[in-house]
Order: C-alpha cells, then sequence, then structure tokens
C-alpha cells in the first residue's frame, strides 16, 4: 500500500489512469484529502464506492503517530511523530496573533555538521521521503483540529536535517503542499532554510518557496569554524548566488544570523555583516543562540544582542530578532533532536513511549 502524502497530483493521475479509471478522480481525492480534511475513502461521496474500495487498498491515509508532545510556556509546541521505521521526527508548532507556524523537519538527524547545532550532533541517519514531510504537516493538522486549535497558515522547513541535502523529496513535498487542488499554500507562506547548499538552492525559482541562508558569520574564518560546509560553499559563493538569482521584484533573500556570545556578536562582527549585505535586497534575522548541554556555546547578553540590532538598523537593513519560541521543551533553533542524544533508547532502535510534558510538570 504506498503512502498518499507521497504522491503530486500529477502521480496521482498517472497511477488512476493506469486502472483506466478517470484522471480527473484525482482531483477529488486532492480536494476530499487535503481541502475538506477528510481521511476516511468511505466517506468521499461523490466517489462511485466501489472505486473507493479500490483506493482504499491502494492508498494508506494514516497519519504518523505522536510518540511525544511537550508544551512550552510560550504557547509553542514540539511533537514527535514516529516513523514507520521506529525514527522520531519532531516538529514544531508556533502560534502568533495572526498565524500558526509549523517548523518541519526533512532528515533524521544531519551531515552538515554545524558545531552550534544538537541535530548535527546526532550525525545523518537517514532523508525523509517526501510522504513524511508532508505527512508531518497533515498529522499536525489533524492533531490541532481535534484539539480545536487555529490551523497551521505558514510552513518553515527549518526542523531536523538540512533541505538542500534532501532536494528530490523536499522539491516533490513543496508541489504537494502547494498545489491548487490540495492544500493551496502560496510560496510566501512557505520558508525554506540552507546552510548554503548552492548545488539543491540553483534548482529553486523564486516562486518555490521564501528562501533562508544561515550565515552566523560574515567571515569565512569564522563560518568555517561554526559550519564546516563554509569550506565548500565559501561566504563569496553563497553572495554570488544571491546576486544571481533571479526573483520578482519583491523577493528578498532572508539570512538568518545566530548571535553566539564571543563568537559572531562584537560591534565589529555588526559592521563586516554590514559591509557584506550592502549590496543586497534581503532581511536579516538575528537569532539570539540557544544553549544546550550538548554544545560548547553560550547565548550572548541581551544588550549585546541590542547593539548589534541598532547598528545593523541605523545602516537602513531590514533586521529583525527573532524571538526563540519553545526553549524550554527542547524546541528552538538548534535544539531539535536532543532526545536522541539525551536518551538511548530514542536513537533509533524504537519510538520513544507517548508522553505528555508540561512546563509545569518540568519546572
Amino acid at each position: 500500500m504506498e503512502d498518499f502524502y507521497g504522491l503530486t497530483l500529477s502521480h496521482l493521475e498517472a497511477q488512476i489512469g493506469a486502472l483506466g479509471k478517470e484522471k480527473y478522480r484525482a482531483r477529488q481525492l486532492f480536494r476530499w484529502v487535503y481541502t475538506l480534511s477528510n481521511l476516511d475513502f468511505s466517506e468521499m461521496t461523490n466517489i462511485p464506492k466501489g472505486l473507493r474500495t479500490v483506493f482504499s487498498e491502494m492508498f494508506s491515509l494514516a497519519t504518523m503517530p505522536v510518540a511525544e508532545e511537550r508544551h512550552s510556556r510560550d504557547g509553542s509546541m514540539k511533537l514527535a511523530l514516529a516513523a514507520k521505521d521506529g525514527y522520531v521526527i519532531e516538529t514544531v508548532v508556533m502560534p502568533e496573533k495572526n498565524r500558526v507556524t509549523l517548523c518541519v523537519s526533512t532528515q533524521i538527524g544531519c551531515r552538515m555538521g554545524c558545531r552550534f547545532c544538537v541535530t548535527g550532533k546526532i550525525g545523518f541517519k537517514r532523508n525523509l521521503s517526501a510522504a513524511e514531510i508532508v505527512g508531518q504537516v497533515i498529522t499536525v493538522r489533524e492533531y490541532l483540529r481535534k484539539a480545536g486549535k487555529s490551523p497551521v497558515t505558514n510552513i518553515v522547513f527549518m526542523g531536523m536535517g538540512e533541505p538542500m541535502d534532501n532536494i528530490d523529496n523536499v522539491t516533490t513535498a513543496l508541489d504537494i503542499l502547494k498545489d491548487q487542488a490540495g492544500l493551496d499554500l502560496s510560496y510566501r507562506k512557505i520558508t525554506v532554510s540552507s546552510v548554503g547548499l548552492l548545488d539543491g538552492l540553483k534548482t529553486l525559482d523564486a516562486k518555490s518557496a521564501v528562501l533562508a541562508i544561515s550565515l552566523n558569520a560574515a567571515d569565512d574564518e569564522t563560518r568555517s569554524m561554526l559550519m564546516p560546509i563554509n569550506r565548500l560553499y565559501s561566504i563569496g559563493k553563497i553572495m554570488d548566488f544571491v546576486r544571481g538569482f533571479k526573483g520578482t521584484k519583491r523577493t528578498r533573500i532572508t539570512f538568518e544570523y545566530i548571535l553566539i556570545k564571543g563568537v559572531n556578536d562584537s560591534l565589529d562582527d555588526a559592521k563586516r555583516l554590514a559591509d557584506l549585505l550592502k549590496d543586497i535586497k534581503c532581511k536579516i534575522n538575528l537569532i539570539p543562540y540557544n544553549p544546550s548541554s550538548h554544545t560548547e556555546f553560550e547565548r550572548p547578553e541581551r544588550q549585546q544582542v541590542d547593539r548589534f540590532h541598532q547598528y545593523l538598523l541605523d545602516r537602513y537593513f531590514t533586521v529583525i530578532i527573532r524571538d526563540s519560541r519553545g526553549q524550554d521543551v527542547g524546541g528552538a533553533c538548534g535544539q531539535l533532536g536532543m532526545g536522541y542524544l539525551d536518551d538511548a533508547a530514542g536513537r533509533g532502535a524504537a519510538p520513544r513511549k507517548k508522553r505528555t510534558t508540561s512546563p509545569e510538570a518540568t519546572s
């Protein structure tokens, strides 16, 4: 039985056509599953009963079991979803005033080895399939619906793993998420973050998603120390890519800059960053480092963060300090995957047992 969530509309049409059935049935299925949130073939009333039975035998609409849920004081929530092979996929729901953002993962672990990131400490286990990427969205949608909470409006590919290191499955997932017959998410509502794997980034056009590049330093020495991938894709190469990126008049690439105490948070670092980006139409997200027992770095003082921020504002950059969400439940930037390091049983041998954790229970 094939996982429905990994099929683009064209692939579904091809499979249904191969049965000798009308291809428009694929659009009907997409609408039932993605638009109407109906995951029961027996209730798809505009499809003949016999064909519903055939589809139920061909495709699985099962969502992933929630192995663990942790609720943060700030209203965000980390969900650990159990994959079929026992690995755990972490995703984070971040409610805000006018939107609900879902942070999805693209790999189990990561091979980029960024020194400040917990996920990189796990090492690379495997890529997630397109079905597992889309499946995170559908699983969380169902979870929120049953809980009577607001639905997901925005998606960021900023969870476990490097999206451009799993480019084929990520591209397929993007096609499914944006299809007008299904979830119909605007590319402006989807952000894909990368450490700068240019081979993958070059395959994306301006309407694939909003692009974010994890920069974290404005000089190659510091960036290579923090992010070994910089030895292959240097800052100069990344800037060349950004300058040549064919976007619309409204297109601005986002640069993410994690501020780490004593490493890249000085005013000299801010000046280097301003000089580097002075001729580039962009947005800068400053992210004060989220510490972990598994990394050696520290969070800078707020006064230092504000100084760095103000320096860039004074030079007319669009720059914001991105609030850390879910830091108290290991759901903030750079913290995903701590369960693999904290708990030997969570390293892929079996799913962790379902557990609900609230701030009150952990304080």
